[in-house]
């Protein structure tokens, strides 16, 4: 029979082995049934063979026996009010032992199949699996509307492995819920679900079961022909973009389907074959921009559906255009209802602060040394890229990652075992991820790093010895090419070599040239405030750099408001100033991105050997009284060369410029012609490489370089 100290460890909510005092096996004892809820006043069990009435010990609580019955519904009564209900207690657990076996070793691929909430059936009945890794608590519960957020009335099943499960039956997706979970030193704690796949809306917390639903993806030609999209061959210009303040419609952000029309219609247009979304894992605060993360699982809420993140990402696969996202693993907000302390103890993230706490950004750091937070990151990297068909990951703070000295004085940090500063643990995480990225992940897929060191092989094969990266964002091209166009140009020719030293290391790995979100906030201005000049030559100096860019070998991406030189700095709180577009230089930006991307793409020479220092040859490269850079850029054997020259003087120039063709070259693009805000000046569509041979070229041709400009030369004979 029940004990008194059963019935006050039950109404006090201390019960530890639910599945031993609830349910029709109370201690072993075959047939007593023990039920508990709080809002009833009479209990009777429903079997096949009749209804069983049930003793009522007071505050909810009631037994019975059952007898050999082992099917039975619950049936509560309130006043006039009835309702019936299974019993939670009745059902056997979900995960096998598989399940448990992966989990413990932190080699699960699948993990958020098993972890989770998820709307099944089991044991013949509809409901919902939750299982959650807590490996130090003393108690954990599912709590919600569903039960009036009261603890005591669905405590899980404690498992192999540190996880809690629990079926509960009824429960249908749309219901919000969190975990209350009581450390082994007293108290409790209210915790979102780390492998939620819906969310509340911000600022409110809680997880939300996900529908159970398949999404019906239309994607199946993009998704086997994209590898020829996403390699290092091929035409690759990034749109990067902040969702939340893209463009408002009626003061609000667009949604992910009108995203999905708008935001994919207009990049496409301009001839980007990539967008990237600044990170949408749900975050609680809207000025982290999405790096601050609580539910690495969950698409944020602010926009709509995880299914409405699937239609924006369909509807860009349908015109052809590839979408990455960026992906934080490097650190997480110390928000009290996520990871921070998840359990009672350093769960998730490093006990000493030294490891665990990121001074940049007040943040802590996932400890990936410990199996199960490791095999956490890298199944969600799979997560995304499998259950979005997202075509890559943009990994934010990897240098961050690499270095234990990170942001830290002498004494604030802690070395490796060998005495050094190399995060040993984070190289093993970001080798895994990326081999099980490029290995579990859709065919055709990239990782890109943010990495802003000089780190070794960061684009080079985990098989190779490297980390394993398909692309690194190139961050000492952009902070020295910035440097230079920001002094004006009479002081330019002191700088030269920022301009040239990045071809000194630029193909030492698969680069990305970034003109990110971080270039136009906090101060920094946007692009065109940070040109010297008036307004006029403010714009063609910006022209003139994009020219610059463009030539440049390299992956390109640039971030939104970027094309078109909107005047102001980014401001996450407003769309960005498409009125801009009524001032004729303005929209001649715009013109000039969207042709810029044109031409990369149809010029094999301007994308195929971007990573290959045979792609790339400096025709004048120490013009420094003139600031003036030429330079030629080969595809393949059957691919035509192309000749640029800019010139970042405000100085028209008759410039010789050496030539591997004789014959007719095209002026293909020239900044500063008219369409684009320019004043017009070139070379009336050509030249002739008529001339001697010129700076180890075997002819040269008389370039009329307008100032502050960059033309594109192709040659007019048979590619």
């Amino acid at each position: 029979m029940i004990t008194q100290d059963d019935v006050a460890e039950i109404k006090s909510g201390r019960v530890l082995d639910p599945f031993a005092v609830f349910g029709p096996r109370h201690r072993g004892q075959a047939g007593f049934l023990v039920a508990f809820d709080p809002a009833a006043e009479t209990m009777e069990a429903l079997t096949p063979k009749g209804s069983l009435p049930m003793q009522a010990l007071g505050d909810g609580l009631f037994t019975g026996q059952l007898g050999t019955e082992t099917s039975y519904r619950l049936r509560a009564t309130k006043g006039p009010h009835l309702w019936d209900f299974d019993d939670p207690y009745r059902f056997g657990p979900v995960l096998g032992p598989l399940d448990l076996h992966l989990i413990s070793e932190g080699t699960h691929r699948r993990l958020w199949q098993a972890l989770g909430a998820h709307a099944i059936t089991h044991e013949g009945c509809a409901g919902v699996h939750f299982a959650v890794w807590a490996p130090n608590a003393r108690q954990v519960s599912v709590v919600g509307d569903f039960n009036g957020w009261d603890r005591r009335r669905a405590v899980m099943r404690r498992r192999g492995a540190g996880v809690w499960e629990i079926f509960l039956p009824g429960l249908q997706p749309g219901e919000t819920y969190k975990y209350d979970i009581a450390p082994m030193h007293g108290g409790s704690a209210l915790k979102a679900d780390p492998l939620a796949r819906a969310t509340q809306l911000p600022p409110d917390t809680a997880s939300r079961i996900a529908t159970s639903q398949p999404y019906d993806w239309a994607d199946d030609a993009w998704m086997e022909s994209r590898h020829l999209r996403n390699n290092r061959e091929a035409p690759i210009t990034i749109y990067e973009a902040h969702l939340g303040s893209w463009r408002h419609r009626d003061g609000r952000s667009l949604t992910y389907r009108e995203a999905g029309i708008e935001l994919v219609d207009y990049a496409h247009d301009m001839g980007f074959t990539h967008i990237e979304l600044m990170p949408l894992a749900e975050y609680p605060f809207g000025g982290s921009w999405g790096y601050q993360p609580t539910a690495m699982y969950a698409p944020t809420s602010r926009f709509g559906t995880p299914d409405d993140f699937r239609a924006l990402i369909d509807a860009a696969h349908a015109k052809g255009m590839g979408v990455l996202m960026d992906w934080v693993p490097a650190h997480f907000p110390t928000d009290a209802h996520a990871l921070a302390q998840f359990d009672g103890t350093a769960l998730y993230e490093h006990g000493d602060p030294r490891e665990g706490y990121h001074p940049d950004w007040n943040t802590l750091i996932y400890n990936v040394g410990r199996t199960e937070v490791k095999n956490f990151l890298t199944a969600n990297a799979i997560f995304w890229l499998r259950e979005f068909h997202l075509d890559g990951l943009r990994v934010d703070a990897v240098a961050s990652m690499l270095y234990r000295d990170y942001s830290r004085k002498q004494g604030e940090w802690v070395p490796n075992h060998l005495g050094g500063r190399e995060n040993f643990e984070s190289i093993t995480f970001l080798r895994e991820m990326n081999a099980l990225a490029y290995g579990e992940g859709p065919d055709g897929l990239m990782t890109v790093a943010e990495e802003s060191t000089a780190w070794p092989g960061v684009t080079t094969p985990v098989h190779e010895g490297g980390l394993g990266f398909g692309f690194k964002w190139n961050m000492g091209w952009m902070n020295d090419t910035l440097r230079y166009i920001e002094h004006d140009p009479i002081h330019r020719r002191h700088h030269h070599d920022l301009m040239t030293f990045g071809l000194v290391y630029g193909f030492s790995e698969n680069f990305v040239l970034p003109i990110s979100h971080d270039e136009v906030v906090h101060g920094k201005g946007s692009m065109l405030q940070k040109m010297p000049g008036d307004h006029a030559t403010k714009l063609s100096n910006l022209r003139a750099y994009y020219g610059f860019m463009w030539g440049h070998p390299g992956k390109k991406l640039l971030f939104m408001g970027c094309e078109f030189a909107q005047d102001h700095e980014w401001n996450h709180d407003f769309g960005l100033d498409w009125g801009a577009l009524n001032h004729p230089g303005h929209a001649g930006m715009q013109r000039l991105v969207r042709d810029l991307n044109t031409l990369y793409r149809a010029e094999p020479a301007l994308h195929a050997r971007d990573a290959d220092s045979n792609g790339f040859a400096w025709v004048d490269r120490e013009a420094r009284a003139e600031s003036v850079f030429s330079w030629l850029r080969y595809g393949h054997a059957e691919h035509r060369p192309v000749a640029v020259l800019t010139n970042f003087t405000p100085v028209e120039r008759q410039w010789r410029i050496g030539l591997p063709r004789p014959g007719r070259w095209r002026e293909a693009l020239n900044t500063d012609a008219g369409l684009y805000g320019g004043g017009n000046r070139g070379n009336f569509g050509s030249v002739h490489a008529n001339g001697p041979p010129h700076a180890a070229q075997p002819h040269s041709a008389v370039v009329t370089l307008p100032p502050l400009s960059t033309l594109f030369l192709i040659p007019e004979d048979d590619r």
